[in-house]
């Protein structure tokens, strides 16, 4: 087992944190109380008669009680990402919501574990380029230090688990206290070996937590996500979020699965009601099987086939390298080749810049991140967007490359495929 000890490993003063209570935490609400004691409005939210939001295939969402402050506990959506998340594939043990926190988007998650575990000025994360920016953004808004660990190199992307321990091995490792891998990653689109995870839970003498971001599971084969793990590892946390599979970027919407004492103190610690009425009502429906369960599941299916898609069609047009990460997620990341066929971040820039600008099609240059040398990060569209994007992409990449055809020849192509049409 590890070494792991969360009374020495946690930041005093947040070990020491009482959560924010409401009258209401003390005496529950059965809709017949005179709530008196939060300072609201008792004439109710300043809205026009309507008492609900329509929505085509969604939920009505009551306006009504807008006036009162949200369930700061969410206890009825944690139970749902609970049921979602229990698949008994890892272990035999439930997930309940005392596993969970829920937060303003995956970043809140980031953000608080780091405040949670790290004093300022002095502690420091370590994690495995390339990866997730917010990362290291928390840690230096935070004053954390940061330790890199590169991935191996492509395609694999997979941890280096003798760097990754011997990071955690060395003189000033107490002062490692958290390790962020992303899985599936991010701009890697490969999952990351459970072996390997476990072989870094399982360091004999570093005292710190292992943070897996699975923002992309739900594109990964069946069963892959570790959440249900924390009911086995007190120094696991497993952070999803609703932004991608879900379609609900807008509600910002994550969640962090852990061992009920790391749950505790992140509860503790973030904002009493951080999550709104609506938010987390729209959640609750989307994570519902009566309700945007099924509808998650067509959309993904459909994700996945134009995956499927890019992959076979992307190799077939000049210029494009190699697929450099994994198929585990909504992207891909592939390479820009130069004339002599080198993968070349002054191609992969220009061809960025001139989908944009004369195309309108944007996607996202990451030639400068760790072992991506010359690499766009393409998003999986619906059919009609890949279709736009494979016929954008080449144009464009015999634009850069110098093989497009001269401007005559290009008006006498287009004038005779109007004729067979």
């Amino acid at each position: 087992m590890p070494a792991f000890n969360l009374d020495t490993c946690a930041r005093p003063n947040i070990l020491a944190l009482e959560p924010y209570r409401c009258a209401r935490d003390d005496y529950k609400d059965d809709g017949t109380n005179i709530l008196l004691d939060a300072n609201e409005n008792a004439y109710g939210p300043s809205l026009l008669n309507s008492t609900a939001i329509p929505a085509n295939q969604g939920p009505s969402l009551d306006l009504t009680t807008l006036h009162r402050y949200p369930d700061p506990h969410q206890e009825p959506l944690k139970q749902l990402l609970c049921t979602l998340r229990t698949t008994h594939a890892h272990t035999p043990k439930t997930l309940t919501p005392a596993n969970l926190f829920v937060g303003v988007g995956s970043d809140e998650a980031i953000d608080a574990l780091l405040r949670c575990f790290c004093v300022p000025g002095r502690d420091k994360i370590l994690v495995c380029p390339p990866t997730y920016g917010m990362y290291s953004v928390s840690a230096q808004v935070n004053d954390v230090g940061l330790v890199k660990v590169p991935l191996l190199p492509a395609p694999e992307f997979g941890i280096d688990v003798p760097a990754v321990t011997a990071a955690l091995s060395s003189p000033e490792s107490d002062r490692v206290k958290l390790v962020y891998l992303c899985s599936p990653g991010n701009p890697t689109g490969s999952l990351l070996r459970k072996d390997d995870i476990r072989a870094v839970l399982e360091h004999s003498t570093w005292n710190g937590v292992v943070v897996v971001d699975e923002a992309y599971i739900d594109f990964s084969p069946a069963e892959a996500s570790l959440a249900e793990w924390v009911a086995e590892w007190p120094n696991l946390v497993v952070i999803q979020t609703l932004s991608k599979a879900f379609g609900l970027a807008g509600i910002r919407l994550g969640a962090a699965f852990t061992s009920p004492a790391i749950a505790r103190l992140l509860n503790s610690l973030k904002a009493p009601y951080n999550i709104s009425s609506l938010t987390a009502g729209i959640a609750e429906f989307a994570l519902s099987e009566g309700g945007g369960l099924a509808k998650m599941r067509e959309n993904r299916a459909k994700l996945i086939a134009q995956r499927e898609r890019l992959v076979r069609e992307m190799p077939m047009i000049p210029g494009i390298g190699r697929l450099r990460g994994g198929e585990d997620s909504n992207f891909l990341l592939y390479e820009m080749l130069d004339k002599e066929g080198k993968p070349d971040n002054v191609t992969a820039l220009a061809v960025y810049e001139k989908l944009a600008e004369t195309k309108g099609v944007v996607v996202r240059f990451r030639g400068k991140e760790h072992g991506c040398l010359g690499c766009l990060r393409i998003t999986v569209g619906t059919e009609d967007e890949v279709t736009r994007f494979l016929a954008s992409l080449e144009r464009t990449l015999a634009e850069v490359r110098g093989t497009a055809p001269a401007a005559d020849e290009e008006q006498k192509e287009v004038a005779a495929s109007s004729i067979v049409a």
